[in-house]
């Protein structure tokens, strides 16, 4: 099931608008272990869903030595 660990949402079911709609995700909060993303409606900016990824799912940005 390693294909499924770095699944993102296209849209989800929104309350407000009582509908699927498409999504946008927004970077929350970061943790020395994790960074978590909020998911938002793209119709009516309400939070509709989270996603946390660990540290090690993370790819790392290259190292610059100058």
């Amino acid at each position: 099931m390693n294909q499924f660990k770095s699944l993102r949402a296209s849209s989800l079911y929104c309350p407000k608008c009582k509908t699927a709609q498409p999504v946008r995700e927004r970077l929350l909060l970061i943790l020395p272990d994790r960074e978590i993303y909020d998911y938002l409606c793209s119709s009516c900016a309400t939070s509709v869903g989270t996603r946390e990824v660990r540290a090690a799912e993370m790819p790392r940005p290259p190292l610059i030595l100058h």
